[in-house]
């Protein structure tokens, strides 16, 4: 088994990297997720003075390899963002194209079950507010909206959301490279 440790930019990428199924996917993998899984509690937050005591904490939990989740949020390219969180030894970023949420809409199985009707967006990376796309296409189907970004989190999770699917989309680059990153990193053990 690899032990890794994730730092998260927010509570959207903690509750995908907790869920049960993301977790099985570790565990068929060969990877084990070290506790705690780092919060960062935003962006900001990712810059290299910042991440060094969540680092330490993850390799006294026995951890190998770090890897970083985070969005591309406004930033020009995920190029960008990684540069700005820097590199460190064993540690691998992955950037969400705009946001987390795009990995959502590139679930077409899960957002069919929360919509209650067949659903595929095109390109689910495209968006500029994948979670603002969402939150519309709610209120156009069922009359209401989703709640925070941390409440969609949950009932994306709750209903079956996978990274696999939303890496199986022809049109999520980002969820295939997280998806490929780990393969990776369960292949070095």
């Amino acid at each position: 088994m690899v032990d890794v440790g994730f730092i998260c930019e927010g509570d959207t990428e903690v509750k995908i990297v907790r869920s049960d199924a993301f977790q099985a996917l570790l565990t068929v993998s060969g990877l084990r997720c070290v506790s705690p899984i780092q919060d960062a509690d935003g962006n900001g937050n990712l810059l290299p003075r910042n991440l060094e005591k969540r680092r330490a904490a993850l390799y006294k939990g026995g951890a190998t390899h770090i890897v970083i989740l985070t969005d591309q949020d406004n930033d020009v390219s995920a190029d960008d963002t990684r540069k700005r969180i820097g590199d460190h030894p064993n540690q691998h970023t992955v950037v969400a194209v705009r946001a987390a949420e795009a990995w959502f809409l590139a679930d077409s199985t899960t957002m069919s079950v929360i919509m209650g009707v067949e659903f595929h967006h095109d390109r689910p990376e495209q968006e500029a507010d994948p979670f603002e796309t969402i939150r519309q296409l709610f209120i156009q189907q069922t009359g209401r909206g989703v709640g925070t970004k941390p409440i969609l989190a949950r009932r994306m999770i709750k209903c079956g959301f996978t990274i696999e699917r939303a890496a199986a989309h022809e049109n999520c680059p980002s969820a295939r490279y997280f998806l490929t990153k780990l393969q990776t990193l369960a292949s070095a053990n």
